[in-house]
């Protein structure tokens, strides 16, 4: 009897570790720390799968309990003053440093989108709470972060509406004046989902006629730019490495636009193109836009030109506010300073790469910080259990950046 005991005592270890042990790269600090971190995700995931499966909730809706356990309330310290505004009906967490009295000095400000695939998180979760305090100590700056509505819920355009709207109500002098910011020095930032909107908010601005205010930087963390090719050699390198797996970025892609799922399983095998997207290709064109040291083994071949989603949503794929890269070159050349981060274990890797490249092309000063043992969303794990050392040195290169250049 007790023999029995023992061995399913030990089957279930064996299966346990079967079930954490996830193949992490040598080059990566903490490995078990991110294996055991990923487990979460990947237990997570399975069980939004099943939900959605049975018909229980669908699979964001499981999901955002990643959003809701790092909730924070923010309120205001002894160094930071945190109000909750609503910006042209966009609700925005604003984080000023706490002036006894008032000393009448401009300031530099920061506009923050948070990632979470347009369909998960919150400028109310802890780290990004907490990234704002620390800019705000650091650059003296104040902060805004935008609370976006999301996916599928929403779909595009809505999540890039709601930040343009916000943005473009903060930039306003009369509105600037009021937080005590200086004109000339306001950047746009984000991470992942919240860089592609830093993205393409840095765009439209530059397209708006009737805008007097303009940024003075952008800055990009780990971010999605594309939706055409999803075969990249980083999609292929890193499709199943933590924290993003090619199939959750998929997911996020194909529930930003819809929520037929045939646009999923034709994204996952590359074949979502049309004719009309066809022309677009050569904005992705890694062969040429990449760096000979992240072509690998991997040779270009571009995605097949035919859909099989012939609906709306190939206009929207194709759709700047939607993919950054896909901007012609026209578009580039008037835009801020750039600081684009990017991680060698992350689909997205190439995107941001690619981005990099085709801005210093077209004269814009851009400063690419390549991580080669990064992995995507390091820079949000600087709180315990998942406190990264890595996550911490991306922080503070970030910041340094911005003071250096705001």
């Amino acid at each position: 009897m007790r023999s029995n005991g023992i061995f399913i005592l030990l089957l279930l270890g064996a299966l346990t570790a079967y079930y954490v042990y996830s193949p992490i790269p040598d080059e990566i600090e903490e490995r078990w720390k991110l294996m055991v971190t990923d487990c979460f995700f990947r237990s997570l995931s399975h069980l939004a799968d099943l939900s959605e499966l049975l018909g229980l909730k669908d699979y964001m809706g499981v999901m955002m309990f990643i959003t809701f356990v790092e909730g924070v309330v923010p309120v205001s310290d002894e160094r930071v003053r945190v109000t909750e505004e609503v910006f042209d009906g966009v609700e925005v967490v604003v984080y000023e440093p706490d002036q006894q009295g008032g000393d009448g000095e401009l300031r530099r400000a920061v506009v923050y989108l948070h990632g979470g695939g347009w369909c998960l998180g919150s400028s109310r979760m802890g780290p990004y709470d907490l990234l704002a305090r620390q800019m705000v100590s650091e650059l003296n700056a104040v902060v805004v972060s935008v609370e976006y509505r999301l996916a599928p819920e929403h779909h595009f355009p809505v999540p890039f509406e709601d930040v343009y709207r916000g943005v473009k109500h903060f930039l306003q002098r009369h509105v600037l004046a009021r937080y005590s910011v200086d004109p000339g020095r306001i950047a746009v930032s984000g991470d992942s989902a919240g860089g592609n909107l830093a993205a393409a908010v840095a765009q439209q601005l530059e397209q708006d006629p009737d805008q007097q205010v303009a940024l003075k930087a952008q800055a990009l963390l780990y971010p999605v730019l594309q939706a055409l090719d999803l075969n990249t050699p980083s999609y292929q390198q890193n499709q199943d490495m933590p924290i993003l797996p090619k199939t959750l970025m998929v997911r996020f892609w194909s529930e930003y636009f819809t929520s037929d799922k045939s646009l999923f399983r034709a994204m996952m095998s590359n074949s979502h193109n049309s004719l009309e997207s066809a022309s677009l290709l050569k904005f992705v064109n890694w062969s040429v836009l990449l760096p000979e040291s992240f072509h690998r083994p991997y040779k270009y071949s571009a995605p097949a030109a035919e859909s099989s989603d012939p609906s709306h949503t190939i206009a929207a794929i194709i759709d700047t506010r939607a993919s950054p890269l896909l901007a012609p070159d026209s578009m580039l050349r008037p835009l801020p300073k750039a600081y684009v981060l990017t991680c060698e274990y992350d689909v997205l890797r190439d995107d941001g790469v690619m981005y990099a490249m085709r801005l210093r092309r077209n004269g814009v000063d851009v400063t690419h910080e390549h991580y080669s043992a990064g992995f995507h969303g390091a820079l949000m794990f600087t709180l315990w259990p998942t406190d990264f050392k890595i996550g911490h040195r991306m922080k503070d290169n970030y910041i340094r950046w911005l003071k250096q250049n705001l």
